[in-house]
């Protein structure tokens, strides 16, 4: 079975660091995959995608301070984030595509539709003021 599983989240001040790490078993056949995040009481939001070859694509809010890295060997996939605000609190997913995405701005932007994606269970991050 496909299994991803998220690790690295916590709890930090203004203007800390995280790095969440995402690692994933079983076979997938996917050429790219992301990390997103929902808010309490907001929609889910795509955060950074990487395919394969190691292009990337960001959100808006986080470009500048987030960085999305693979170790293939591994396996796993990274999310650096750093210079962290209160806005970017939330529930962190990562998610391997179905075998369809062509672009990391394809799966940032259709990644939030459940069906579309493999899903991890999600690592929280708390960024207190």
């Amino acid at each position: 079975q496909v299994q991803l599983v998220e690790s690295g989240g916590g709890s930090v001040q203004a203007g800390g660091s995280l790095r969440l790490s995402c690692i994933l078993s079983g076979s997938t056949n996917s050429k790219c995959m992301g990390w997103f995040r929902q808010a309490p009481g907001k929609e889910r939001e795509g955060v950074a995608a990487i395919c394969t070859g190691g292009s990337t694509a960001y959100a808006d809010s986080v470009k500048g301070r987030f960085t999305i890295s693979q170790d293939n060997a591994k396996n796993t996939v990274y999310l650096q984030m750093n210079s962290l605000k209160p806005e970017d609190t939330g529930m962190y997913y990562c998610a391997a595509d179905r075998a369809w995405a062509t672009t990391p701005e394809a799966l940032l932007a259709i990644g939030i539709v459940n069906d579309f994606a493999y899903w991890g269970q999600g690592t929280q991050v708390t960024v207190s003021s």
